[in-house]
């Protein structure tokens, strides 16, 4: 769900190695002690492989948008999802931290500069944002296999260090929402592609290589930020389609599921209380 918690140590040159590491240097590894978690994680060592050897469309870092026919559509509707965006930033100073939700972030991120506001995670729906923001949900229902939905803000001077994704069974896709100048502070690589974000464009990348993000502007970054399924041929995309909904029973699903859930409720039963207050109240 995340930008990408990571692991111990780069041990090897994926191009070099005909595959993709696990790790990435100087982040320190989740720690999750339950055997449920580190059987789970075996699975998924496992799973890669045969993601990265069964992958329809290659493994590259960074992909031709062309390849997704749909992403065009997503992009025409960037004037609507811009506007529920900007909605949905008059109350900025109340969204969440990543880490808010996602304890594990914090082996990435550990200030206020990385926000977010979720319509999904892991195929589960947060039901009252996506009520904010209709008109976004429905671009994303062109995405096939969405698993997760969501705008990504990056506050000025925000830099995600080197990290990687936790599993390479999705790719991720960025709409440059709000994208200020000069373009040369405000960046992500991806392995060794540097790339910048327009407004209006998708960007679509592998975040199971190593990658970095960041906003040197004086000014906020939003990216509408969606995992989509990895498209994959048999027998990968079977253990990908059960990894996919074993997930949501782990503690890390399960624990960013009920933080959002107590955000939600704080956030909504304010806005509900702001409507109700007297009309004479300042």
């Amino acid at each position: 769900m995340t930008d990408g918690t990571a692991d111990a140590s780069l041990s090897e040159d994926p191009s070099a190695t005909g595959r993709q590491s696990f790790n990435t240097a100087g982040i320190a590894p989740m720690d999750r002690a339950s055997a449920i978690t580190r059987f789970f994680m075996g699975i998924v060592a496992w799973a890669e492989e045969l993601n990265f050897r069964y992958a329809k469309l290659g493994n590259p870092p960074v992909y031709d948008t062309a390849t997704f026919p749909w992403a065009a559509e997503v992009e025409r509707a960037w004037p609507q999802i811009r506007a529920e965006l900007e909605r949905v930033l008059l109350r900025q100073s109340e969204l969440p931290t990543f880490q808010d939700i996602s304890t594990d972030v914090k082996t990435i991120s550990t200030d206020a500069g990385w926000k977010t506001f979720f319509l999904a995670g892991f195929g589960l729906k947060s039901e009252q944002n996506i009520k904010a923001c209709p008109q976004t949900w429905e671009a994303v229902q062109k995405i096939p296999g969405l698993k997760t939905a969501m705008f990504s803000i990056f506050e000025p001077g925000k830099h995600l260090p080197a990290h990687r994704g936790p599993y390479n069974g999705v790719l991720r896709l960025h709409l440059g929402l709000i994208v200020p100048d000069p373009a040369d502070k405000l960046a992500i690589r991806v392995k060794d592609q540097i790339c910048h974000w327009q407004e209006g464009k998708v960007l679509i990348f592998d975040d199971a290589y190593e990658h970095e993000a960041w906003n040197h502007t004086d000014k906020t970054r939003v990216v509408l930020f969606v995992d989509f399924v990895k498209p994959l041929k048999f027998p990968a995309r079977f253990v990908n389609w059960a990894l996919m909904n074993l997930a949501v029973f782990t503690p890390f699903i399960r624990e960013g599921l009920d933080n959002h859930k107590a955000w939600e409720k704080k956030f909504y039963a304010e806005a509900e209380a702001f409507r109700n207050r007297p009309q004479n109240q300042t």
